[in-house]
């Protein structure tokens, strides 16, 4: 089974904004095919960013959205990570700690910051957009870090 990290963003257009590059995710989820994980620190910017009148979420949608993607992801304690590059954009960088702690293959998101990081060889997982992350999911794809060949 995959282990998939997403980013706000992407956990708004999976659940929020229905965009078609992130919804597969949702079969994918259901399936059994791929889990994925967060903890305490992005699910608190999950719920600030959700109260973002930009989003125009009343309270009850947004502590909705915040339960429906609870609901989703398996959490992840809080605790040290190994040593990892460092994201240009502060506020990332818990992201990439937590696909390393959670054993993550993919992290996906659409962040410019993130991407930018993309390919590093120190990352023991993939950085991709939820585009380009489909295929390699819908394969199964045995070159993903940390899967099993």
């Amino acid at each position: 089974m995959l282990r998939l990290v997403l980013d706000t963003n992407v956990v708004l257009d999976l659940l929020h904004f229905a965009d078609p590059a992130a919804t597969p995710l949702l079969g994918i989820f259901a399936s059994g095919r791929a889990r994925c994980f967060a903890d305490d620190a992005g699910l608190e910017e999950l719920r600030r960013v959700v109260a973002y009148p930009e989003f125009g979420l009343s309270a009850p949608a947004g502590a909705l959205l915040l339960e429906r993607y609870r609901t989703l992801a398996v959490p992840v304690p809080l605790g040290p990570a190994p040593e990892l590059p460092r994201c240009r954009d502060r506020d990332d960088q818990k992201f990439l700690e937590l696909a390393a702690r959670s054993g993550a293959h993919l992290l996906i998101s659409k962040d410019k910051a993130l991407l930018k990081l993309k390919g590093r060889t120190k990352l023991p997982f993939r950085i991709l957009t939820p585009a380009t992350a489909l295929p390699f999911i819908d394969a199964g794809s045995s070159d993903l870090p940390n899967m099993p060949k």
